[in-house]
């Protein structure tokens, strides 16, 4: 059963923006330690690659908190809610702490895609309710 949905897109333009007024503070804010090292890496060899790469966590964000419900109010918390990527490159979502334990209290599950072109990151979630085994 479909709990919620999300979608956001982002103008990547805005991002670099926020960036280059408040530096890493920013990425920092956004970022767990996981994604912030990945952001690093693809900045230093390439900046455009990774704002791109900011852009898309945080538009993938933004779609989860609007697909639980929360928006931008705890236990949803930018640092809790993790883009990371299965092995075959697929994106997915890793919840920590709170948001986590909150999360799996309601036996939900979340799906998660992320793309970006030219100067927008767009984001699009679904989260389902696990069915209950009788």
């Amino acid at each position: 059963m479909i709990h919620g949905i999300g979608s956001d897109i982002c103008d990547i333009r805005r991002i670099r923006a926020s960036v280059q007024r408040h530096g890493e503070r920013f990425a920092e804010k956004i970022l767990t330690d996981a994604e912030l090292a990945t952001w690093r890496r693809r900045s230093a060899r390439w900046p455009e690659r990774g704002l791109r790469y900011l852009a898309t966590r945080f538009s993938a964000k933004e779609a989860f908190s609007k697909a639980i419900g929360l928006g931008m109010r705890l236990p949803m918390h930018w640092r809790l809610c993790e883009i990371a990527n299965h092995p075959g490159g697929q994106p997915c979502i890793v919840l920590h702490g709170g948001l986590k334990e909150w999360f799996e209290e309601r036996g939900l599950l979340a799906h998660i895609s992320v793309t970006d072109e030219a100067d927008y990151a767009a984001s699009f979630c679904v989260v389902e309710r696990k069915e209950v085994e009788r």
